[in-house]
């Protein structure tokens, strides 16, 4: 067993379990789809002496479809789209999925499209490729006796345009969706990089009243936006659904209702009750994913997706038998719902260490991982699985780096080192590999929690005092302060929440050292790295740069780092005494000694009365919100649109001449940050993404009014400018 060390602390690896590891990407990729699997078929749909329409008739889509995007390589688009079916007891009914592509050509200058045909794609790729509609053929991922998992893995050539592509699944009833023409997505032009759309915290807490909210109707105002512009990627920051309620009305509730924490410890997890957790989590996965107007969103925008929720209870909890019998089942769904993959073949009961999948179900073998997917060298403590981080190009000049930060967590670490460098070796790898041909400008790391973000250290100190030791001794004996306690380890609730966040002073020294390698990975390729994060069920942003007696140019200042924090798209926020408290400790803090990090004002104006905020809180805002970035490139954009900012009257004001002497450092520190929030004009659809400089242009959409079912929304927004460096690494 290795071990895994953060500067002068040693921590001891946990156990790991020796179950086989069977969820990983086929080797379709590299070879065309060339199936080595006897439930396959051709990859082009062509299947000997079967009529599919009139096999599959009885097959109806319970769930779906679900897009997801892998990579881009070689100028070629992958990806995959995800249906569940029932199951007809049938092995011989081949899926077939048709694509069509259709040319989206813009006017000089970025303007709306004004032409739509449908195209050839270039066949001196391949000549497969050369026609204007293809055919896939559904890959069984999974079966038991109820549903069956289906994955086309889709390849689309990138051309010197835009391409709209609609696909259709024939002979499958997709419930509400009688115009197949409906389900398309978009792919970005070979000099393009992508619209990205971020969300997270996509799900009520237990307790909410969802009909005070409206629902998910936020998701309204993301389809409004799409309609308008498409986004190429939906980036998912954990969350993307919420399974609390099997402890409130599922099978876990008795389990739950016990009130000594110790007897919850040693509760078993027999098959019986893994199957129920089973069930629970396939039928809410289905019901959650097709539920209106998201469901839609999952048809139209390939998804990116990392896990949250996991691994901060305390260490003899966590190993406890539901714990890890239902971290199992959760992970499981995860991978087959949020990435397209195979679970694991075997399962976790406390009848035995190790269950095997019966004879009534089916798990997919794969041997070969996609490249957009770095593995943890050494399985979780808990979930006993290996992470799933993602790295991936989102187009021409943006890179992609998700983290999952849940999969090895404990209380006192997130990743494991061996994981670290791991990814940063394959950062160093990427990056170097296109530093001449096609440099990446832009570098986005996805984490779960924020992680420039305000310290609540005392908080932390208050929870963990010895004053509060009487009151967990009534809770655990007498159940008294029931609230105030979780349902799991008898600790404060909020602890756990605190546990979580980069800045706890359990993750201290874990934080720097991530933060440090990406400046050093900043410096060497003069990559200009940004972080989105959720969580929090508010919206801010935070920021890591270099201390001002540096006196160093924000185009060359590699430790500038924007933290992007947008939540919840679906949960309750926090009442606005939270957020104003956490307001209130936003400081000027340290990383180092080269670094100072803060919260910026942003939110200047009222949603709804579109005036100046009276209220002092700049910095945190408690309304459900969603986030969209886009480039500012020369490579999309008409030479002849100029930088411009605008007020909060919407009167255009030209950000030349603008002094950046920093008198706040938690208010602007370059031209990208003036006027930042309501006034910017990355907030003005017209501004978006029209500038010709390489910055990045990101809008945090806040719900004005949670009554509205249209979700409409007021902009947040600003520019994150390209990194120059004047000796990168060659």
């Amino acid at each position: 067993m290795s071990a895994h060390t953060f500067k002068d602390t040693l921590q001891t690896g946990p156990h790991t379990s020796s179950s086989r590891w069977r969820h990983q990407e086929s080797s379709h990729y590299s070879r065309h789809f060339g199936s080595t699997t006897k439930d396959t078929h051709d990859a082009n749909g062509e299947c000997e002496n079967i009529d599919s329409l009139s096999v599959c008739k009885s097959l109806m889509v319970k769930c779906g479809p679900l897009l997801n995007y892998r990579r881009i390589d070689n100028e070629i688009w992958y990806g995959t789209i995800l249906v569940v079916t029932n199951d007809t007891g049938s092995d011989q009914c081949p899926i077939i999925l048709n694509l069509k592509f259709l040319n989206k050509e813009t006017c000089s200058g970025g303007k709306e499209y004004q032409k739509e045909e449908q195209v050839n794609l270039k066949p001196e790729i391949d000549n497969q490729y050369a026609s204007k509609e293809r055919k896939f053929t559904g890959l069984k991922l999974y079966s038991d006796q109820e549903n069956i998992f289906w994955r086309f893995n889709l390849e689309v050539p990138l051309q010197e345009f835009e391409v709209k592509c609609i696909y259709s699944i024939p002979g499958l009833s997709l419930p509400g969706r009688d115009d197949h023409e409906n389900l398309c997505f978009f792919v970005p032009a070979i000099t393009q990089s992508m619209r990205i759309m971020f969300h997270s915290c996509n799900g009520f807490s237990i307790g909410t009243d969802e009909r005070a909210f409206n629902g998910p109707c936020l998701w309204n105002d993301v389809l409004r936006v799409h309609r308008k512009k498409p986004f190429h990627v939906m980036i998912g920051g954990g969350d993307q659904i919420y399974n609390d309620g099997i402890r409130v009305d599922g099978p876990l509730k008795d389990w739950a209702n016990i009130p000594n924490p110790l007897d919850r410890k040693q509760y078993l997890f027999s098959e019986s009750l893994r199957k129920k957790c089973d069930k629970y989590y396939v039928d809410n996965y289905m019901r959650w994913f097709s539920s209106e107007p998201f469901a839609l969103c999952n048809g139209k925008i390939p998804q990116l997706n990392i896990i949250d929720g996991f691994g901060s209870y305390t260490d003899q909890f966590m190993k406890c038998a539901v714990f890890k019998g239902i971290g199992g089942v959760a992970y499981k769904y995860y991978l087959l719902f949020q990435h397209h993959l195979a679970p694991p073949a075997t399962s976790f009961t406390s009848d035995s260490s190790e269950i095997t999948s019966n004879k009534s179900t089916f798990v997919l073998s794969e041997t070969n991982i996609d490249p957009s997917y770095i593995l943890g060298p050494t399985r979780g403590p808990y979930l006993t699985e290996f992470s799933h981080n993602i790295f991936t190009k989102l187009g021409a000049r943006i890179s992609f780096l998700g983290i999952d930060g849940r999969t090895e967590r404990t209380q006192i670490r997130i990743n494991y080192q061996e994981t670290y460098e791991k990814i940063i070796r394959k950062l160093h790898e990427d990056l170097f590999a296109v530093r001449s041909s096609s440099p990446v400008q832009h570098l986005i790391v996805l984490l779960g929690i924020p992680i420039a973000y305000p310290r609540l250290n005392w908080l932390e100190n208050l929870f963990r005092s010895p004053a509060v030791a009487p009151i967990k001794f009534l809770n655990k004996n007498f159940g008294i302060g029931g609230s105030f306690f979780n349902q799991f380890d008898g600790n404060i609730d909020l602890l756990d929440d605190l546990d979580d966040h980069y800045t706890s002073r359990n993750h201290k020294d874990e934080r720097r050292f991530l933060v440090e390698q990406l400046q050093k990975i900043a410096k060497d390729y003069s990559v200009r790295i940004s972080f989105l994060s959720g969580d929090v069920h508010l919206a801010a942003v935070g920021r890591f740069y270099s201390n001002p007696r540096h006196e160093i140019p924000i185009s060359q200042d590699y430790r500038y780092m924007a933290n992007i924090i947008s939540s919840a798209i679906v949960n309750k926020p926090p009442p606005s005494i939270v957020a104003y408290i956490i307001a209130k400790r936003n400081k000027i803090h340290h990383l180092n000694e080269d670094t100072n990090e803060t919260l910026i004002k942003f939110f200047d104006y009222d949603q709804k009365t579109n005036r100046r905020l009276l209220n002092p809180n700049y910095f945190t805002m408690p309304r459900r919100n969603w986030t969209m970035i886009t480039e500012n490139s020369l490579a999309t954009n008409d030479l002849s649109d100029k930088n411009y900012f605008t007020n909060g009257n919407n009167q255009i004001i030209s950000q030349i001449g603008r002094s950046l002497k920093i008198k706040d450092e938690r208010s602007h520190i370059h031209n990208g940050e003036v006027h930042a929030g309501a006034g910017h004009k990355a907030t003005i659809d017209g501004l978006h993404g029209k500038d010709t400089d390489g910055s990045l242009d990101f809008c945090i959409r806040v719900e004005i009014d949670k009554s509205n079912e249209e979700g409409l929304t007021k902009s947040y927004g600003m520019s994150i400018p390209r990194l120059q460096m004047t000796e990168a690494k060659t």
